[in-house]
């Protein structure tokens, strides 16, 4: 095909191989962002369902699937469903599941994940950078020497990535997990090296991507998951967002994904940005000068138009897409190629706190095959009952808990895990 005639091919931004950094290069420009599946087994291995599922999104196009949350100490999870890579995990299931996911060129990606204060509170720790006691935030604060493991945890948990056969990782900073939490004010009131200055708030990260780097070698993809901003007054300002994007690009990171929103007590949990656009490009906009990294944002992405335009303008490098490739996980092989249909959004009445979030979930274990009663693929017509999605999925947690306590019972998970204890009583 002529150049000529590549330009005016439908798609064509979309369908553009990139080249990281690193020296991989992806084959499209749209990026399966990493929602918590919650399709573990419940004792931190994949799951039939999870391996199902995410085969589909590689046979649907995505350039890269990133998994969210992969625990490296299974006492900061954030839910009972997420994968725990430790030294007795079971290879062979995880090989099943790298091999499904890299499947028709795609590449799968780790989520480095670590819920510091908040942590899930019936089987974690809850530990961040500082001690709260807040309706619905409990946590007790991390020492010094404490916060001098965590880049050595995700720096393992990385290594480890790699050897199970992902293709990458994800330093996860974003939506008020540890990380994250470091970089917001709320969270972090120290007075130590690892607070007050925005340099010092940081820190934590940048010592993190350094360690998860040289694990993982020069040639491996290591992204990272940043905040735009917490949607909080005294929170991640996007004023700071900028100053760290300009931080990460004089480190090795491969992709910068911008996202937004924490799960402090009293953050907006809508979108933000202009109605009807994708929430955070005005924000890549401003700072697509700062940085010399590949650029993506995931959040309000709608339609074929607006993930073609964004990299079409130079905006971002790649689109990342999480709940329309739950609507429709072929879209990728679709909007690299032609327009195609946009995906029809559900509309739901009256949801409650994490409702829609858990339709979303349910809908993913029936894509992979394994359908809560209720909540088949096609879904029943009508307005969907999110309310009754969020029982179930609480309902289907509880069922884990037991199953993950004889996993991970106090001990089991090494030195990482003994030096993360809590007051707070578990149920």
């Amino acid at each position: 095909m002529t150049d000529a005639a590549t330009r005016t091919r439908p798609g064509h931004h979309l369908g553009a191989p990139l080249v990281l950094p690193c020296g991989v290069v992806l084959k499209n420009r749209i990026l399966k962002s990493a929602m918590s599946d919650s399709l573990g087994d419940g004792a931190g291995n994949p799951s039939a369902a999870q391996v199902a599922l995410y085969r589909r999104w590689a046979e649907g196009g995505a350039a890269v699937s990133i998994i969210g949350e992969v625990q490296g100490d299974p006492h900061a999870l954030e839910k009972p469903g997420n994968l725990v890579l430790a030294d007795d995990s079971d290879t062979a299931l995880f090989a099943r599941l790298t091999k499904a996911g890299t499947a028709n060129g795609a590449g799968l990606w780790a989520q480095l994940g670590h819920a510091g204060a908040l942590s899930y509170a019936p089987l974690g720790r809850p530990r961040g950078p500082s001690a709260l006691e807040l309706d619905g935030l409990i946590c007790a604060e991390l020492s010094a020497d404490e916060i001098d493991q965590v880049p050595v945890l995700l720096a393992d948990t990385a290594k480890k990535a790699k050897a199970l056969g992902f293709t990458g990782v994800q330093v996860h900073a974003a939506h008020g997990f540890l990380l994250s939490q470091f970089l917001s004010p709320l969270f972090n009131r120290r007075s130590d090296r690892w607070g007050g200055s925005l340099g010092n708030r940081a820190r934590l990260l940048i010592e993190t991507i350094d360690a998860v780097r040289a694990a993982v070698g020069n040639t491996f993809p290591v992204a990272v998951k940043l905040n735009a901003t917490d949607r909080i007054d005294g929170g991640f300002s996007e004023q700071e967002a900028a100053v760290v994007i300009t931080m990460l690009d004089e480190t090795s990171v491969d992709l910068i994904e911008i996202s937004g929103g924490t799960y402090f007590p009293g953050a907006s949990s809508s979108g933000g940005g202009r109605p009807g656009e994708p929430y955070f490009l005005d924000f890549a906009r401003r700072v697509r000068e700062l940085t010399r990294k590949p650029l993506a944002a995931v959040g309000g992405f709608r339609t074929y138009r607006q993930a073609a335009g964004a990299v079409e303008d130079g905006t971002l490098d790649m689109v990342g897409l999480a709940r329309a490739l739950v609507l429709d996980p072929d879209l990728p092989g679709v909007w690299t190629t032609d327009a195609g249909i946009d995906p029809e959004f559900p509309r739901f009445e009256s949801p409650r706190e994490g409702a829609v979030t858990a339709w979303y979930t349910l809908r993913l274990a029936a894509l992979g095959g394994a359908p809560l009663p209720g909540f088949p693929i096609p879904a029943s017509s009508g307005v969907p009952d999110a309310n009754a999605a969020l029982a179930a999925y609480e309902a289907r947690d509880r069922t884990r808990h037991e199953v993950w306590r004889a996993r991970f019972g106090r001990g089991r998970a090494g030195r990482f895990s003994d030096r993360f204890s809590t007051t707070r009583v578990s149920s």
